[in-house]
């Protein structure tokens, strides 16, 4: 299995056991779903579920979510409140981006350059149906992923988007 860290953060984002795709050899595409976890489906190494009844009154509580962003504990981010503020915090992580290319892989610095402009367009068209969610971390310095809901076969699955030269990947 391979984990995909945020090479500014280290904040672990996703991994290869989800669905996915990459698009333009610049975003990976990452397909979720939707997710309940009840209280109750917490279990302790070595406890006897069967000796613990639950108190009467007891209330189990539940979570409901991306699967991707609750196992990888991703948090929306609410730093975005127009494209403008958007494409600005775009700029200054892809300068980032692009010295850490540089750096450890210059080959790839015009592929991010060519291929990078054209999906940030299209995605900036999308500005308004998107959420944002950042690493552990919440450091908005680092990557600030992407979430879009599409329909696919007829349901509504939760795409998230990651841009592939600000991950680095790990073997697990």
């Amino acid at each position: 299995m391979k984990i995909y860290k945020d090479i500014i953060t280290g904040d672990e984002m996703f991994a290869d056991t989800y669905k996915m795709k990459l698009v333009d050899d610049v975003i990976y595409e990452v397909y979720g779903k939707l997710i309940t976890r009840s209280g109750d489906d917490i279990k302790l190494a070595g406890a006897n579920a069967s000796a613990e009844e639950p108190d009467e009154g007891t209330e189990i509580s539940s979570e409901t979510g991306v699967d991707v962003v609750m196992n990888h504990r991703l948090s929306e981010c609410f730093a975005f409140g127009d494209k403008k503020s958007y494409t600005v915090y775009l700029k200054e992580y892809m300068k980032k981006v692009l010295g850490k290319l540089e750096e450890n892989s210059p080959d790839q610095v015009d592929v991010f350059k060519t291929n990078m402009n054209k999906a940030m367009k299209d995605i900036l068209g999308r500005f308004k149906e998107l959420q944002f969610f950042t690493g552990e971390s919440m450091d908005c310095d680092g990557m600030v992923a992407l979430v879009e809901y599409r329909e696919i076969d007829g349901k509504s699955v939760p795409v998230l988007m990651f841009f592939k030269h600000g991950l680095e990947e790990e073997k697990c």
